[in-house]
């Protein structure tokens, strides 16, 4: 190793820094963070930084750096544009055995900051040793996304906690089996959650026990999105990642479905129209089975679990069972498709609503208030509208939309195989049979269609017809 990884307690411990600038600036905000007494000496201070070093009980000198003000320091860092001046501090420091930074110098620094994630008291440094700080900093910003900020409350949780488990279990390695247990399980996924109080609550029953391995699992309806694997959530990624079974539908994309953890039980219960594989029913007594085997089940659900996703069905069951769950929101077809295609569904000259419509109701029935979805500036978008494309564009004609309204399809949106469709509510439906788009597609009115052909940038652009 070139640098030891070492984690220095600065709490009202003296630290000197060099320099007034931004630099400066940057590193008097880590120092504060850790309760550093900061010490700073230039000729001329930012004021950001000044109120910065009064709000924390630090000191601002203005003048000239000598070597005395190191005396009593615990670190030392040089943040000037001054070459001289920084080999002048570094000898200082290394004269007085004192660690120092000399910011951009790695030759001259006894000791390197480190690219840093904060989910204190979780902290982790990654460094390069001053070879390539880019990319220390691009390998922080993928573990920020892999480690929730919810870490931070779990590692104080469980800090409020070592001396029970200490000392209701005896030996070192029941307490490791026990903390695994903990920290992969429900306590877990409840401070996750924000349910921090049923997190505690738990946590202190299965100290009682003696036993972390709680009976019934958890069920996670999570949004897949539209197909994109780039715009899952990354919620929707840490439990697709951890999942002991996957119930996906039928518009979860095999891209999607391939960042479920390798080993987990996948169970298509995917839907079309008349060929159900697995009836509603049937998945909610999955749903709850699955969980009150011990298992973490993941709902992959495309779009969003809300949106005519039938989440809410599938939640009224797993209440009625008492068995936890989370809902992770996914990035709904309406969003994701419009924007793909180039057709936002608003602005402030076509739309100041949208409306988002089920192309079929209950029990096949398609009966909607045309006369609701009439009105002037707004968008309406159908899910599921393909088969009833006709019936939607003549109900909305007869009760008053213009015929001449523009109107699209999008097929596949957000994957490769995108494809747009444009005309007008009296034409789409005869473009359509000639096209045959397939499913799933989403159907687009509203005069903020017409903006496609300037605006489209995802595949080719599709032209008003």
């Amino acid at each position: 190793m070139d640098y030891l990884p070492l984690f220095f307690d600065l709490k009202q411990r003296p630290v000197l820094l060099v320099g007034g600038g931004d630099v400066a600036l940057r590193k008097a905000r880590l120092l504060t963070r850790a309760g550093a007494q900061v010490t700073c000496v230039a000729h001329a201070v930012l004021p950001e930084l000044h109120e910065m070093l009064d709000l924390h009980q630090g000191q601002v000198i203005i003048g000239e750096y000598h070597a005395a003000l190191i005396d009593g320091k615990v670190l030392v860092l040089a943040a000037t544009d001054d070459d001289g001046l920084n080999e002048r501090i570094h000898h200082d420091a290394v004269a007085r055995n004192v660690p120092v930074n000399v910011v951009d110098s790695p030759a001259l620094c006894t000791f390197v900051f480190p690219a840093i994630v904060d989910r204190s008291p979780i902290v982790i440094g990654i460094s390069s040793g001053g070879q390539s700080p880019v990319l220390a900093r691009l390998l922080r910003a993928k573990l920020e996304t892999w480690i929730p900020t919810g870490y931070s409350r779990l590692g104080q949780l469980v800090g409020r906690f070592r001396d029970k488990v200490k000392a209701r279990f005896g030996s070192v390695n029941e307490r490791r089996v026990f903390w695994e247990s903990v920290l992969q399980g429900q306590v877990a996924e409840r401070v996750f959650a924000g349910q921090d109080e049923s997190a505690e609550t738990l946590l202190e029953r299965q100290i009682e026990e003696g036993n972390a391995r709680h009976q019934v699992g958890e069920v996670y309806l999570v949004g897949a999105g539209p197909g994109d694997p780039e715009l899952l959530t990354f919620k929707a990624l840490r439990l697709m990642q951890q999942a002991d079974v996957v119930l996906y539908d039928r518009l979860v994309s095999p891209e999607v479905l391939d960042l479920c953890r390798r080993d987990a039980d996948l169970v298509f219960v995917g839907k079309q129209r008349d060929n159900h594989a697995v009836p509603q029913e049937g998945i909610n007594k999955l749903l709850v089975d699955h969980a009150l085997q011990g298992k973490r089940v993941v709902r992959l659900k495309g779009g969003d679990p809300f949106i005519f996703g039938r989440g809410g069905e599938e939640i009224a069951e797993l209440k009625k069972a008492g068995v936890p769950f989370q809902v992770v929101p996914g990035i709904t077809a309406a969003s994701a498709c419009s924007t793909y295609a180039g057709i936002p569904l608003t602005h402030r000259d076509y739309a100041q609503s949208v409306k988002f419509i089920t192309g079929q109701l209950k029990h096949r029935t398609t009966e909607l208030n045309y006369a609701e979805l009439v009105h002037p500036n707004q968008t309406i978008v159908f899910y599921m509208g393909l088969h009833t494309l006709r019936q939607n564009c003549a109900g909305l004609i007869a009760h008053g939309k213009p015929a001449d309204t523009p109107a699209a399809i999008v097929s596949k949106g957000t994957a490769e195989e995108q494809q747009v469709l444009v005309g007008t509510l009296a034409t789409l439906p005869d473009l359509q049979d000639e096209a045959q788009l397939p499913a799933p597609a989403l159907v687009i009115v509203g005069e903020v269609v017409s903006l496609q052909s300037d605006l489209s940038w995802f595949g080719e652009k599709a032209p008003l017809v």
